[in-house]
């Protein structure tokens, strides 16, 4: 264990340099050191190690499916090259072909633990599933011919492959070596069509006969092959383009879709004319004439059952004149057609039956769908064919998600008090049955801890999931838009939107889980605070606050400065009366009439009648900005909610804003610049090209620019303002085609408030312009809100906050007591220091104001202020103080009983002597300022060349750090308070601004973001979670007995009307085959043999397993050299005794004798 001086020079500590940060040093102030002063820094960089852990979510752009029927495991791939495989609920893989190729087409080796994945750039793959990592054992990549189709028979090691060009090749995916054997496509189809028929759409075995092999072309002709013979027993001709063929289980039909909306069935043994054309959606003419094209019908299965009628199950096929329907799935069961509508375009579907053996009654119980942003099962067994429930976390995309926030290490009760309620939110109408993809088991971890992940949505949903334990599930959906009015139509649309689209879309949000207060801000310029509660109630009145934040002190006229005067804070409900008694009908007096600019207007309108509230969290209170003088509010940059003092502040461009929401009061309003002092060297007069102009409405921000006493701010005069909400049914909203659009917010995100208040994610479309104005061009999913008069040079001039953090500390250098205060963080790197005075008893709380003071300018950074915290002398970290959670709708006993005020301060410091330490960090660096003298102890330049995204102060192995992300990729986490760097990863270069926005750290190791706009990428930075991390995955692999072969019966085995089985590796052998072109396809060998993947299932054992093979793998290489190094010895040995014996022959001999 090492110790550190807090006053002292580290001797010899120098950063680590990279490619992403300078070589800089952690630095401190120097100064008068005492001995005592000493902070025990446990954290060393042996504790630290980076891995991805678990992807979540819907596997994005999906375009391949495959089902193992045994081990129960269903298989998607993507256009990006990803595999996920599903399992039971809790059981996911995620794996990634390092080409990043659209997967084309999925097969499972079933029941053996492997998958062969075929991709667009022509490759096939052999995956490895029997170890929790899945690895690729074998690739082969073709050079000559595009990959069409694949098929793998059940119980065969043969693979055949058919190209573009019509030809089939045969590879053994044991060993993935191609065979000799290829089928051409001028002898399948011979004479029977003149031009090229076109790439290889479909391969299947006959059911009953191994050696007869179906090939479909895509331009209608379907051959079946004989592969002992080689030449094509049947060929069947159509005039119109295949896309799917499926077998009969007899084995004496098939069933062909083709691209006009029929389905043709063919009798094996009647090539010349189809035994049934049908068109299911066709509209039948009366003359008998053929019936008119549908849409192509993209994939048909024919399934089998004993007792009944055969299902036929198909996508596609709608008519052309059902315009704008939706995607369908049609099931036909006897003589009932069902069509099934689907929420998104269908990708693929697959039937899932009793049985793997093809020569068998099928028994479809369910089909599988996936669609382009969902998965589901359809139930074949009941009546109307309901869905089944999906286990798995599938809607994170169910609206686009705007933010993120994670917290590990929650308390213990809040998981079970939001599923409580939570549950009550489900679905009805779902199929009985259990869940039919139920393959695999969870990892064995001891990771037990809380983890609560929040995500923020663009239809201004919010949800909460539990991420325990490496698995996702959601607890709780909370609707913020209920609260508001919502516009039927297009004429209806309120011309104060400052958006374009999703007007409710979360924008930041604060939560602490201790009090289960919630605070969210959207992208309109609101603010709703929530409780929660256990009770359903119905909310006659909402209370509302209107607060009116001017743009710059150089609009408006401020009065003269000099002596303490209590400045004009704008009154919500009137331009510039006083509080009034009896509350206004109407919200405010604003004007948007056409002869006048906007004004004292909210960009929403909160509803107007009763609101009825379930269980969960509830509003407390809303708080909307309102247009001033024509200029729209400008978003909220950040947000911070304490239950202890009761009290929420939030941020923008123009200033602060704090408001007590048990008073339902606005406690300050003011400019970012009046928070500095008027000798304060940090300060910055705001520059604005725009000229001073009188606003039309009242003076607001009208501040004297002195130091605020605190008499000055503790009367509010702001009005409380009461408002009916409405609970009529809330409208759907169709977000098929909706895209987040980003709005003209600015700078970086604000802080979070250590373990209890989370930082707001507020980086949008566009971009920094301070540190780096070309880092990184606006996302082309984002969109610019409505222009604005305020150009863009007088946005990115204002200093803007950025991040808040409450807690008890000294806001004076002369304090010597801890008090309330509230830290505030700017874009322009400046750390001021709020005081906050609170009525002394819990009975005043709710009759006397909240006083505040601004104390000036605490430190100076580079870059924008990201995150605060607060240590204490020991280095412990110092959480804000909070209120632990009562129900507000219980008795006042139960009230009482469950409610604990604010802890006490600690003692106070003693003269001339620092007890805490401010944490402060910034886009560019990290400072560490000793409280209440305000010096700097510490200081580390993070990063020249970039600048951070996200930075948070997390708990790790009982000790403190910072982590950071940066737009460069690196990931880094700094010591503390020395603020020593322990990582520095280059792990993830930004490429995408949802990335940026979504980034997160929490505590024990943890951090997220969104890697797509519908997955989760969860990784950790911990060395000992990626120790233990094998454990803590789930297994896909179980030990299954295959089922039996069905019984051929006496009969069929006497006459041979059974299975006829084929041996192919006679067949397609070497010795009988040959050997295949060496040109035409290229071997790539895997990370590893399948006896030494087996071996590598985890930790210590996993490791020496590999290191024995490579030993043995070295071993034998040497013996190899060995023996080659002796038969040249031998060699050299023979060549020289020739030599030898050649001289003595010729040596006395003349020329001439030669």
């Amino acid at each position: 264990m090492k110790k550190f001086n807090i006053r002292k020079v580290l001797d010899g500590l120098t950063a680590a340099s990279s490619s992403s940060s300078s070589s800089s040093a952690a630095t401190s102030q120097p100064g008068a050191p005492r001995e005592n002063d000493v902070v025990q820094e446990t954290l060393q960089s042996e504790h630290f190690q980076l891995c991805k852990t678990v992807r979540h979510g819907f596997p994005y752009q999906p375009s391949s499916m495959a089902f193992d029927p045994v081990q129960k495991i269903l298989a998607i791939g993507t256009q990006t090259g990803a595999l996920r495989l599903f399992g039971r609920a809790g059981v996911e893989c995620y794996c990634q072909h390092e080409s990043g190729a659209a997967v084309i087409q999925l097969q499972f080796l079933i029941n053996e633990g492997a998958l062969v994945s075929a991709l667009a750039d022509d490759s096939i793959h052999l995956w490895n599933l029997r170890q929790k990592i899945p690895a690729i054992l074998h690739s082969l990549k073709f050079n000559r011919e595009r990959i069409t189709y694949c098929h793998l028979p059940f119980q065969s090691k043969w693979l055949y492959i058919g190209t573009e060009r019509g030809n089939i090749h045969i590879v053994n995916v044991e060993c993935f070596t191609l065979s000799g054997y290829v089928i051409m496509w001028n002898k399948a189809i011979e004479l029977s069509t003149k031009t090229h028929p076109g790439p290889v759409v479909h391969i299947s075995d006959n059911p009953m006969d191994e050696g007869k092999l179906l090939i479909g072309f895509e331009c209608g002709v379907v051959v079946l092959w004989d592969l002992k013979s080689k030449k094509a027993d049947y060929r069947y001709n159509y005039d119109e383009a295949i896309h799917s063929v499926a077998w009969h289980h007899e084995g004496k039909q098939f069933v062909c879709s083709h691209s006009d909306g029929t389905l043709t069935t063919w009798n094996v043994r009647a090539p010349a004319k189809a035994a049934q054309i049908i068109t299911p959606h066709g509209k039948q003419p009366k003359d008998g004439k053929k019936p008119e094209p549908c849409k192509p019908i993209l994939k048909v299965e024919y399934k089998t059952t004993r007792a009944g009628d055969p299902f036929m199950v198909l996508s596609g096929g709608l008519s052309y004149d059902t315009v704008g329907r939706r995607a369908c799935l049609t099931v036909m069961h006897g003589k009932s057609t069902a069509v099934l509508e689907m929420d998104y375009p269908i990708v693929d579907f697959l039937t899932l039956c009793e049985t793997p053996y093809p020569n068998d009654f099928q028994e479809p119980y369910a089909v599988v769908v996936l669609l382009e942003k969902d998965l589901v099962v359809i139930d074949l067994g009941q009546i109307g064919y309901p869905i089944f429930e999906n286990p798995y976390p599938l809607t994170v995309h169910e609206s686009p998600v705007t933010c993120c926030e994670y917290f590990a290490d929650c308390p213990d009760e809040i998981i079970p008090a939001l599923y409580s309620v939570g549950s009550r939110q489900k679905r009805q109408g779902f199929s009985k049955k259990e869940w039919p993809i139920s393959g695999g088991n969870w990892g064995q971890g001891t990771q037990s801890y809380p983890e609560i992940i929040i995500t923020g949505h663009a239809d201004g949903s919010i949800k909460f999931w539990d991420a325990s334990a490496l698995m996702l599930q959601v607890l709780y959906k909370l609707k913020t838009a209920k609260v508001f009015e919502r516009a039927r139509g297009k004429e209806e649309k309120a011309n104060t939107d400052i958006v374009d689209e999703d007007p409710f879309a979360i924008q930041t949000l604060s939560w602490c889980p201790e009090s289960r207060m919630l605070c969210v801000a959207g992208v309109s310029a609101h603010v709703i605070i929530y409780r929660f509660s256990k009770q359903e109630v119905t909310t006659e009145v909402v209370q509302l606050l209107e607060v009116r934040m001017q743009c710059d002190l150089s609009d408006v006229d401020s009065p003269d400065p000099g002596g303490d005067q209590t400045p004009t804070l704008p009154t919500p409900g009137a331009s510039s009366s006083p509080q009034e008694s009896e509350p206004p009908t109407q919200p405010s007096t604003g004007s948007n009439s056409s002869d006048g600019p906007r004004d004292n207007i909210p960009c929403l309108q909160v509803r107007s009648s009763p609101l009825k509230q379930s269980p969960g969290y509830q509003v407390e209170l809303v708080i909307q900005l309102v247009w001033v003088s024509g200029e729209p509010p400008q978003q909220i940059t950040s947000l911070a909610v304490n239950s202890s003092y009761g009290l929420v502040v939030f941020g923008n461009s123009n200033g602060l804003a704090v408001v007590d929401y048990l008073q339902k009061t606005l406690l300050l309003n003011m400019g970012t610049s009046e928070l500095h002092s008027p000798s304060d060297p940090y300060q910055r007069q705001p520059r604005s090209p725009r000229k001073a102009r009188q606003p039309s409405g009242a003076l607001c921000d009208s501040n004297d620019g002195s130091n605020a006493s605190e008499d000055r701010c503790k009367s509010p005069t702001s009005a409380k303002m009461s408002r009916k909400i409405s609970s009529s049914s809330e409208q759907k909203t169709d977000q098929e085609n909706k895209r987040w659009r980003s709005l003209t917010c600015k700078k970086r995100p604000c802080a979070k408030d250590c373990q209890l208040v989370s930082r707001m994610n507020q980086k949008w479309g566009i971009c920094r312009t301070k540190s780096d104005p070309n880092c990184y061009a606006k996302d082309n999913s984002f969109t610019r809100s409505r222009s604005s008069s305020v150009t863009s040079i007088d946005r990115e001039s204002r200093e803007a906050i950025s991040s808040f953090y409450f807690c008890e500390s000294y806001p004076r250098k002369s304090d010597s007591a801890l008090s309330p205060c509230l830290l505030v963080g700017t874009t322009h790197g400046s750390v001021m220091m709020v005081a906050l005075s609170l009525p002394p008893g819990a009975d005043q709380r709710l009759q006397q104001p909240v006083g505040i003071a601004s104390c000036g300018t605490l430190i100076r950074l580079k870059g924008g202020i990201l995150t605060m915290a607060l240590l204490d002398a020991t280095g412990t970290l110092l959480p804000p103080p909070y209120e632990s959670w009562y129900d507000p709708n219980a008795s006042d006993e139960e009230k009482e009983k469950g409610r604990r005020r604010r802890p006490g301060s600690p003692p106070s410091s003693q003269e001339g002597t620092d007890t805490q330490f401010a944490i402060l960090c910034s886009e560019k660096q990290a400072k560490v300022v000793a409280l209440p003298s305000q010096t700097r102890i510490y200081k580390h330049s993070i990063t020249e060349t970039s600048f951070v995204l996200r930075a948070d102060v997390v708990q790790m192995a009982g000790a403190n750090c910072i982590a950071c992300f940066c737009a460069n990729g690196h990931i880094m986490t700094l010591s503390l308070p020395s603020l020593r760097p322990l990582l520095d990863v280059n792990y993830l270069p930004l490429t995408d601004m949802r990335i940026a926005r979504t980034f997160c750290f929490s505590n024990l190791g943890q951090a997220l973001y969104l890697t797509s706009p519908t997955e989760i990428q969860r990784i950790t930075y911990s060395q000992e979670t990626c120790d233990n991390l094998q454990e803590m995955l789930s297994e896909l692999f179980t030990p299954v007995e295959t089922p039996e072969a069905p019984n051929r019966g006496f009969f069929k085995g006497l006459f041979g009307g059974g299975a006829q089985s084929l041996d192919r590796e006679d067949l397609f052998g070497e010795t009988s085959a040959g050997k295949a072109s060496r040109s035409l396809a290229q071997h790539i060998p895997g990370p590893g043999g399948m006896e030494g993947m087996k071996g590598a299932a985890s930790g210590v054992v996993g490791d020496l397993a590999r290191a024995r093979i490579a030993l043995d793998e070295r071993g034998q290489k040497l013996g190899e050299l060995e023996e080659r190094t002796a038969a040249m010895m031998s060699s050299a040995e023979s060549f020289s005794k020739h030599a030898h014996d050649m001289m003595l022959k010729y040596k006395d001999k003349k020329w001439y004798q030669l």
